[in-house]
């Protein structure tokens, strides 16, 4: 017998977003938290919404800019929310430059843990994009995105690709110069 509790969480409830930005991969949601802001890659379509939020139509319109160019960087205030490991690993993967990429092994190498934690610090990135998740990979692959959502690897291929990242037998080419 299952208890309220347990159906609450089966039926988990979309979240509310505070704008909404079409992306070539689906969407963006943009979520507001008292001085906190969320960014959700959403791989479906969802109706694109204006925010009358000051914070969230800065996010929406640095969200509009970078899928325009790759290389607008966005400068909106960030307040982290995680544990001082991800903060670290967030720092870590933030100075990966734009048309580059690491590996989960090389992040954890860095900063003295192991590449699954690294995963795992990515996974609760509440601010893909500014963090870039996504120019972690795999030292086989692609690796993991968005905690294996459906759509996850398509939305990471496209990022990449966006930012330069060519690919071969859907493994991302790393540039020789970064070698």
């Amino acid at each position: 017998m299952l208890n309220i509790s347990t159906k609450l969480k089966e039926k988990k409830l979309p979240p509310q977003y505070e704008a909404i930005v079409e992306a070539p991969f689906g969407s963006v949601g943009i979520q507001i938290h008292g001085v906190q802001v969320a960014i959700d890659l959403l791989p479906k379509k969802h109706e694109s919404k204006q925010s009358q939020h000051k914070i969230a139509a800065q996010v929406a319109k640095q969200v509009e800019a970078y899928f325009a160019n790759a290389f607008n960087d966005f400068n909106f205030p960030v307040v982290y929310k995680g544990t001082p490991f991800q903060r670290r690993v967030w720092q870590a993967i933030s100075a990966i430059p734009k048309g580059q990429v690491l590996t989960y092994s090389e992040i954890a190498q860095q900063i003295g843990s192991g590449p699954r934690a690294v995963a795992n610090a990515c996974g609760a990135n509440h601010l893909p994009l500014v963090i870039p998740c996504h120019r972690v990979v795999a030292k086989d692959g692609l690796g993991g995105f968005m905690n294996g959502a459906v759509g996850g690897q398509k939305v990471k291929k496209w990022l990449l690709k966006h930012e330069g990242i060519t690919f071969k037998n859907d493994k991302p080419i790393r540039p020789a110069a970064f070698e």
